[in-house]
This record gives structure tokens, sequence and C-alpha cells, in this order.
């Protein structure tokens, strides 16, 4: 796995949302992005971490960033999990998974013991200029919102 540093180039990406638009790290172009990847809509830390960022939105967008959350998911599983969590950023589908490896995203992980290959919880604070400012890797569904807060300092 190839993990992105700070100061690299963030990767772009052209991916679907939930309505099946069309979204891209270029649509982002003089903006800040927060770009997290996580495994599976509607589990229970996925939910988590997706419901602390839309409870920190405002805080978020008054610093100038926006959100969009990339999963294997379909876009129809994504529609289902924004509209039962009442979120207001993207979630985009990533069914290949070559956006989330191309972000270090996906690699060895283990549980309980066993290793096996798998989506690897990230975060990636991207600036005005597509490059990468903080890239998280092996994040906690729970509190991670919060440590994002104090690392961007909102």
């Amino acid at each position: 796995m190839t993990e992105l540093k700070t100061g690299s180039k963030a990767p772009a990406f052209k991916l679907k949302n939930q309505d099946e638009a069309t979204v891209s790290l270029a649509d982002f172009k003089g903006k800040k992005v927060i770009v997290y990847f996580y495994p599976a809509a509607s589990t229970p830390g996925c939910t988590k971490q997706a419901c602390d960022f839309q409870e920190n939105m405002n805080v978020l967008k008054k610093a100038g960033y926006s959100v969009v959350g990339i999963s294997p998911d379909a876009p129809a599983k994504l529609t289902k999990f924004r509209k039962a969590e009442a979120l207001k950023f993207d979630l985009l589908s990533d069914p290949d998974m070559k956006v989330i490896k191309a972000y270090g995203a996906f690699g060895e992980k283990s549980m309980y013991g066993k290793i096996y290959e798998g989506l690897i919880r990230s975060t990636f604070v991207i600036d005005e200029n597509g490059k990468v400012e903080h890239a998280l890797y092996n994040v906690k569904a729970t509190g991670h919102v919060a440590m994002l807060r104090k690392v961007l300092e909102v």
C-alpha cells in the first residue's frame, strides 16, 4: 500500500454520488475538502462516523471545508443511507475501488488475530490547490471528527 503524504498531489477522481450525478475532485478546485473513506454504508461504525461529520458540518463549513464520503457501495445504497441519517453531504460510489486504492485506503488489516485485506478507514484534507494537507490512516469511527477538528484547529 502506498500512503499519501502531506504536500503530495491528491489523486484525481470522478465518481457517481448517491443521486447518480458525477462528482470529481476538480469540482473542489479553489476550495478545501475533506475526503473520507469508509467500508460500508449503514453499518454501526460508518453510521456513527457519517453522523459525526453531519453534526459538525456547520463548524467545518464555516472554516471553509466541504465533506465527501467514499465507499464501495452502489449509489442506491448510498441514497438510502443518506436519507436514513439525514446527511447533507455527498456520498460517492467507488465499486471497483480504484480511487480507494489510489489514496492508499486499501490494504492489510487484522481483526481478532486474522489478517486480511480490506478498506482502511482513512481521511484526507485537501487544500484549494489539490494538495494533501493531512493524510490520516486507520482512523477510528468514533471520535474521529473531534480529533480532526483539533488537527484543523476549528
